[in-house]
């Protein structure tokens, strides 16, 4: 039979090449796109074709009134059906053109849906392309599908890949043409066929293909022109009244206001109830306004140069208007309820607030009580097209979207994208088409959006909540606009662009674009429309008058009502102590030690297990036991503990198997798991352990935002070596060390960084001490009152972080207890071990870590030493921290010089234990002193304790250092190296003759 397969191969032949050509436009229209390559798989020539055309071939002769005219008339009049040696060479040709003609409707109709954003009216200054590309693919050409002009008046049916006909099922081919440039090559660029999943893009085809689907009522209208009329009045108010002030303002943008109310407004009719926004500083304080509904008179008083930015119960140094955050609860009239608007605070560094914000919405949504969490919080992030498509911590952060314990049940993201980086033309920002392209690694639609049609944006902004509450995923908004002025206000923009701002300064905005269109379509009149700018302008100034009676910033404006008691002064009266009973550790180690009987651990791990069960049984407790205790006993309070990182579920040293797999499942996606700490007890804390992406910076800015939702949880993030920590140095520097004293938020996040030397080259040696203790903010040169446990407390709230350096499991115990137990919180750093993890003389006894006992910020020297009979005889006080500690002790035992040198332990290097150490000198009155580190001398805590350490002497003893000298590099290359570096400076620290 002559069936449909012989007539594709045919056509193979005849017009491939005319179909899939790649030849472009020698003269591009202005906004006229580029080509992206062809998909093989889209091909018309596909044998799917084969198998619909037969189908239809079948249906024809059982009725033939139940296929469209076109395919009857089609199947009556040509051979289809009969074998191809009794058809003549004229038959077989007309078979050729009718199934041609109808395959090439559908080649059109699919091409617009892959390629018509291409071509898409994108630009509102008609200069550039979106894409960067100004041809245009031979695929979008009408003279691709068609022989002659009477082609255009021809029926087709439509195939079931498309809605442009609504109802209508057979449309002319001019008629075809036509919608599919209105809905893909308008104001609206679809770009959503490299989505995978055939109901993810039926659905977005759905919302745009069907007819009068993207009209908005007379009454959206309205609402569109007051919304577009606040948000571009209040900008024209800033210019006037603070002309000269950096307000980093969206002109050229200003329908971000509406685009962001809409996605609002949406998400709230569909359950949404908290709103948690990450954006840098262009157009913040509009969105603030007009869509947190901040009072104008607050955001108006950040202008005055007298304002100060705390008041007097709150500590801090501030930060300038367009960094800081916001919270409120607001009323919502599209849904008809209150809601709550975080605005987060951010720096200068963009793109580094969207992992912050990705955190923060996270753990909303942990501790959202009801069903769906994921539909009742929602993050919103907006970016520039510039920091989007060049910051690397944007693709960390698209990459944590659908990752377990990460994922935020999607994310609508806008990108304002005006065409330029500061003064870099895109051209020279980025290598990609779109700037948007990474949003492509999650499979995301993107919808590509002319700002100066601000019904268009608003329907993309409907639809794109409406996604995210469908599909629970990211979706993202290319907003293409322009700035009108430079990156600043004070900035002049025309020395590297001047043909940009030439079509700029003579453009009309938004606004009148706007307001003419609806005046024209008689959806108001400009009368009216003067009159409601009028009474805007009118309560701008009045709030401006109420400004000026403001004297000070309210911190309290900022802070969900979690923290509202964590923000005056303490009363410093809490309890250092940090012990727990002996059955509850029992208990938790007891589990730790333990296999479930549904579970069967690998054989290496039965050993491991054994050898805890045995400590345990011995009343100690190794490394992994006394993180296990903290971490369990706090759950039994019901604190929420959450380990993030790179293996920490295993740990990197494979010390801490907190997750045990079952070794006998055959399917991969079908793991037997126990969370040994998350069964502990009938009613405890929920505990989270998971290892993450192979991401510092984005994961340490999800942490450090997660961690701020709350005070009643411990968050950790646990570097895989400590070197690699300052891979998220922008979330350290920006966020965790200056967050609270700019922008008055606290967090507990605690840094796990394992830091060490012991041969393992530069890249496994140092988490750089040294530069998270530069980072601290006590003076040298004064020594606090620390005479109570009070004054200690209060000496840990008034600096802003803390660092320390355990030698001991049950030290770490207390210290990740003492995390949680006051009523304020600050940044832990901790320098983690790694050979201490295993060390015999590593371990502590549980009656450490039983009622009465705390965290020691010093550990004094306990041995011959110390007796009375020998203090004034010691001839060397040696003051260390961490690992250190145990190659001098047992290298002074070797030398049997226990009674001539005393050592130390400096276990909390900040706040610098002054107190303890002074003590621990004027123990040993005949002793010099002497700081003994691993670290070069240009690194490690050198140069931050020798000046402490001299001012408590009264700068009577000048420390001496005893350690590697200085280096440009961490550590020795080679472990012959690194033990030579070691001997010697455990000989020198040592040598008392």
């Amino acid at each position: 039979m002559y069936r449909a397969s012989q007539v594709l191969n045919r056509l193979r032949l005849l017009s491939v090449a005319s179909l899939n050509g790649r030849l472009k436009s020698t003269i591009p229209p202005p906004g006229a796109k580029s080509l992206s390559s062809p998909l093989a798989k889209d091909s018309f020539l596909n044998g799917s074709n084969a198998v619909f055309i037969d189908s239809l071939y079948d249906q024809w002769r059982a009725d033939e009134e139940s296929v469209d005219p076109s395919w009857r008339k089609y199947f009556s009049e040509s051979s289809y059906g009969i074998d191809s040696t009794v058809t003549g060479t004229a038959e077989q040709l007309s078979v050729n053109e009718t199934v041609t003609d109808h395959l090439k409707v559908q080649s059109l109709i699919r091409c617009y849906q892959h390629l018509g954003h291409h071509i898409a009216a994108l630009d509102p200054l008609n200069l550039y392309n979106a894409d960067l590309d100004p041809s245009i693919p031979l695929e979008l050409k009408l003279p691709t599908y068609i022989s002659s002009e009477e082609d255009l008046q021809r029926y087709f049916t439509l195939p079931k890949t498309t809605q442009i006909g609504g109802d209508v099922k057979t449309l002319k081919l001019q008629e075809i043409y036509d919608r599919l440039r209105r809905i893909y090559c308008g104001s609206i660029g679809v770009e959503y066929m490299h989505i995978t999943d055939p109901k993810t893009f039926e659905w977005i085809r759905d919302k745009f293909e069907t007819p009068g689907i993207t009209d908005l009522s007379q009454e959206d209208k309205l609402k569109v022109l007051r919304r577009l009329l606040k948000s571009v009045g209040f900008e024209n108010f800033l210019n006037q009244k603070w002309s000269t002030e950096k307000r980093f303002g969206s002109e050229g943008c200003e329908v971000i206001a509406p685009a962001l109310q809409e996605i609002v407004d949406r998400s709230a009719q569909l359950g949404v109830d908290n709103f948690i926004v990450g954006m840098s500083h262009r157009g913040r304080l509009n969105v603030i306004a007009n869509v947190a509904k901040q009072p104008l008179a607050k955001i108006f008083s950040r202008f005055k140069k007298n304002l100060s930015f705390h008041n007097v119960e709150d500590q801090g140094t501030g930060d300038v208007k367009y960094h800081l955050g916001m919270f409120t609860n607001t009323y919502n009239e599209a849904a008809g309820k209150d809601v709550t608007f975080t605005m987060a605070a951010n720096p200068s560094h963009l793109e580094a607030v969207n992992p912050i914000v990705q955190g923060r919405t996270h753990a909303e949504q942990f501790f959202h009580t009801g069903d769906n969490p994921e539909k009742k919080v929602m993050g919103i992030l907006v970016h520039g097209d510039a920091a989007f498509a060049g910051q690397g911590v944007v693709y960390e952060t698209v990459q944590l979207s659908n990752v377990d314990n990460y994922s935020t049940g999607g994310t609508v993201h806008i990108v304002v994208n005006n065409q330029i980086g500061f003064t870099t033309d895109p051209r020279n920002g980025r290598s990609s088409s779109y700037c948007t392209d990474v949003a492509k690694v999650v499979n995301a639609p993107i919808f590509h959006v002319n700002a100066d049609d601000p019904e268009a944006v608003v329907y993309a902004s409907r639809v794109a909540a409406e996604y995210r509450d469908t599909f629970q995923k990211d979706i993202f908004i290319d907003l293409v606009c322009y700035r009108r002025y430079g990156h600043n206000e004070m900035d002049n923009p025309e020395f590297t662009h001047p043909a940009m701002y030439r079509a700029i300064k003579t453009k009309p905005g938004v606004l009148s674009l706007y307001v003419n269109k609806l005046v024209k379509e008689g959806v108001c009149t400009r009368e009216e429309y003067k009159q409601e700018a009028k009474r805007f302008n009118n309560a701008c100034k009045e709030a401006a008058e109420i400004a000026e009676n403001q004297t000070s910033n309210d911190v309290h404006d900022w802070i969900s009502a979690d923290w509202k008691s964590f923000l005056k002064s303490s009363n410093y009266n809490e309890t250092m102590e940090t012990g727990v009973r002996r059955d509850v550790l029992n208990h938790v180690g007891d589990a730790f030690c333990s296999v479930p009987k549904h579970i069967t651990v690998h054989n290496t791990l039965k050993g491991v297990l054994m050898k805890r069960k045995q400590l345990l049984d011995d009343g100690k407790a190794d490394w992994a036991m006394g993180e296990a205790m903290a971490f369990g006993s706090l759950l039994k309070e019901n604190v929420h503990v959450r380990l993030s990182g790179q293996d920490v579920e295993r740990g990197t040293f494979s010390h801490r198997h907190h997750i045990l797999h079952h070794q006998s499942y055959t399917d991969i996606d079908g793991k037997i798991k126990w969370n040994i700490l998350d069964n502990l007890f009938d009613d405890q804390g929920r505990y989270t352990i998971s290892n993450s992406i192979l991401s510092e910076y984005g994961v340490l800015g999800f942490e450090t935002g997660y961690s701020i939702a709350r005070p009643n949880m411990l968050v950790c993030w646990e570097a895989q070596f400590g070197d690699f920590h300052n891979c998220a140095q922008p979330i350290i520097d920006q966020f965790i060390c200056s967050g609270q004293e700019k922008w008055g938020y606290q967090t507990g996040i605690v840094l796990l960084l394992p830091h060490g030397y012991e041969g393992m080259g530069p890249e496994h040696s140092s988490a750089r001490l040294e530069r998270f203790l530069q980072l601290c903010n006590d003076d040298m040169d004064v020594i606090p009152e620390l005479a109570s446990e009070s004054d200690v407390i209060k000496q840990l709230h008034d600096h802003n972080m803390q660092v320390v350096n355990c030698s001991t499991p049950a030290n770490y115990f207390h210290v990740l207890r003492r995390q949680v137990s006051f009523n304020f919180r600050k940044p832990l750093v901790i320098m983690t071990p790694k050979s201490l993890l295993r060390l015999p003389a590593a371990v502590s006894s549980l009656d450490e870590m039983g009622p009465g006992t705390s965290f020691q910020r010093v550990i004094p020297e306990t041995g011959e030493a110390s007796e009375d009979s020998n203090c004034s005889s010691v001839k060397r006080v040696i003051l260390c921290s961490g690992k250190m500690y145990y190659d001098l002790h047992s290298t002074r035992k070797s030398k049997g010089l226990e009674k001539e040198i005393a050592i130390a332990r400096i276990e909390q290097l900040f706040p610098f234990p002054y107190d303890m150490v002074q003590k621990e000198i004027e123990k040993f009155p005949n002793a010099d002193i002497v700081w003994c580190q691993e670290e070069p001398k240009n690194m490690g805590a050198w140069a931050f304790v020798q000046p402490r350490v001299y001012n408590i002497t009264g700068h009577l003893k000048l420390p001496r250092y005893v350690g590697r000298k200085p280096s440009g590099s961490v550590a020795a290359g080679t472990k012959k190296d690194h033990d030579i570096q070691q001997a010697e400076l455990l000989a020198e620290a040592l040598d008392v003759d």
